[in-house]
């Protein structure tokens, strides 16, 4: 049988606290020059901290998306080679952007970029490369990030590769790109001889996105399937 322990009274419950603040007191002043050293540092690192965004990192962001313009208009134009490395008027290409700004949103944005124009040049290993170095940010880039990897690693005929990111691909809920990656999913699936992953592909466009461009030609699919 456990032994009942008696409790304190209000004088030894004094007498404990009294003691733990006069140890506390006399750590603090044993102690002093080294406390006053560490929150000189906490202020000297945050101080650091803010001084590196205000002085250095902000001006190389907004010089490196000041530099990426031309870049970006050579992309929409579809010209992906000019893009890269020579967008003209003296502005750098994505992959200039990538090496002379590295850390900033605008280089991990050229990353994004770069790995698109190479998938368009037909250059599937640049294309993952540069594809899966990007920091997919919000709702969007994750799904195209992925998709755009599962078409380069299907045109180079790594077809568990390109299934497994097409399914990253379709994690995120968006109504236009989520059925477009599983149909590409589905279709990719079928084709490898998992009917049960193709139908699971084709049953979620028909169940969540049945105004999908996609969905009309679901139904033909998982005719074809069951």
């Amino acid at each position: 049988m456990a032994k009942s322990r008696t409790p304190k009274n209000n004088d030894d419950l004094l007498l404990d606290v009294t003691e733990v603040s006069e140890k506390a007191g006399s750590f603090v002043e044993e102690n002093q020059t080294l406390l006053i050293g560490i929150a000189g540092l906490v202020v000297a690192i945050v101080a650091g901290f803010i001084a590196f965004n205000m002085l250095y990192k902000a001006p190389r962001e907004k010089a490196a998306m000041e530099q990426m313009f031309k870049a970006e208009y050579q992309f929409q134009r579809d010209s992906f080679a000019l893009a890269l490395e020579n967008p003209g008027a003296g502005y750098d290409g994505f992959l200039d952007i990538i090496d002379n700004y590295g850390g900033t949103d605008a280089a991990n944005l050229a990353k994004y970029y770069a790995g698109v124009s190479y998938l368009n040049l037909n250059r599937f290993e640049d294309a993952i490369s540069f594809l899966k170095s990007y920091k997919a940010k919000g709702k969007v880039t994750p799904i195209t990030k992925w998709g755009a990897i599962g078409d380069a690693e299907s045109e180079l005929g790594n077809m568990e590769s390109a299934i497994d990111a097409y399914r990253k691909a379709t994690t995120t809920r968006n109504s236009a790109l989520t059925p477009y990656y599983l149909d590409k999913l589905g279709l990719l699936l079928q084709r490898q001889g998992d009917s049960a992953g193709a139908l699971a592909a084709f049953e979620r466009i028909k169940k969540e996105y049945p105004k999908s461009t996609e969905a009309a030609d679901v139904e033909k699919y998982l005719a074809m399937l069951k």
